[in-house]
């Protein structure tokens, strides 16, 4: 079943279709603002002085970069909506604090900061409106490509490339779980990396083969237009998730992720699945004890 966080309306309403628009506009503002700094702060084959800190641990950068891309989304909104709330992976807020049927802006301001830093294709910016703990409308800009996957709830999903190409997004159709790509992803705290590592080693036999890409909110656009059959991971923020996992839902992806409340120390898993695939995928993450929390 589609895991109520991400449920499926049976129509999109107006209000929610502007979000969407919204979501659209503000993640491709974003998007071209990395798109232009990289060369600047990267000028010299390395990050100017001071372009570069850590967070809760040594592997896990952030840049100047993702706060000014954060800001200006944050700029963005308070001139558009100024009474929204915003929850914003560097600059904070609180998505359980809003009035019931008030919007919140989950925002990611470079998902896959890792393959930014490196100057590797796949990293993103990623923008959702949440009610009342569901996304409604998301989008996530490719950066890259300079391709936009964006959907809103009952809508469908869909991905516009850099020269204007709308494609409706569908999962795969594959329905042989051993003939699956999957992909994951990694903690950077050591434990729950090493936690994960066991995993893989009795998921992997299991499947096609395993792919980690580096930036959540792609690999579940990527479940969408199907590029991949499935995808998990334990510890996602809601800022990872709350607009790929909508645009995976509204691809006919089987979606499951934590409430959009809790966070990513406490280690919950996330997955979505094409649905071919979904039933025997979620087996398999219960019989390797995958569906067990993993904390930071």
């Amino acid at each position: 079943m589609v895991d109520p966080h991400t449920s499926v309306a049976p129509g999109a309403t107006d209000a929610d279709e502007r979000l969407r628009e919204l979501a659209v506009e503000l993640a491709e503002t974003a998007a071209a603002h990395v798109r232009a700094r990289r060369p600047q702060v990267f000028a010299a084959g390395g990050p100017v002085d001071g372009a570069v800190a850590t967070k809760g641990h040594v592997t896990d950068p952030v840049t100047v970069v993702d706060t000014e891309s954060e800001q200006l989304i944050r700029d963005l909104l308070a001139r558009r909506r100024p009474g929204d709330a915003i929850l914003g992976e560097e600059g904070g807020g609180d998505v359980g604090a809003t009035a019931p049927g008030a919007v919140t802006w989950v925002v990611d301001p470079i998902d896959g900061t890792v393959n930014f830093l490196y100057g590797l294709p796949g990293y993103a910016v990623s923008v959702a409106a949440v009610i009342d703990g569901a996304p409604v409308a998301g989008a996530v800009a490719d950066v890259a490509s300079a391709t936009t996957y964006s959907a809103v709830r009952g809508g469908g999903a869909f991905a516009v490339t850099a020269d204007g190409t709308r494609t409706k997004l569908s999962c795969a159709q594959e329905d042989s779980l051993s003939v699956a790509l999957v992909a994951t992803g990694f903690a950077y705290g050591t434990q729950r990396r090493a936690d994960q590592a066991k995993l893989l080693t009795e998921i992997l036999p299991r499947v096609r083969d395993i792919r980690r890409l580096g930036a959540a909110a792609m690999d579940l656009c990527h479940v969408a237009a199907g590029h991949l059959d499935a995808y998990y991971e334990h510890g996602l923020n809601a800022w990872d998730w709350a607009a790929g996992a909508l645009i995976a839902a509204e691809a006919g992806a089987v979606v499951h992720v934590p409430p959009v409340t809790v966070a990513g120390a406490a280690g919950e898993l996330t997955f979505v699945a094409a649905p071919g695939v979904a039933e025997d995928f979620a087996t398999l993450l219960t019989e390797t004890g995958a569906t067990t929390s993993l904390p930071d």
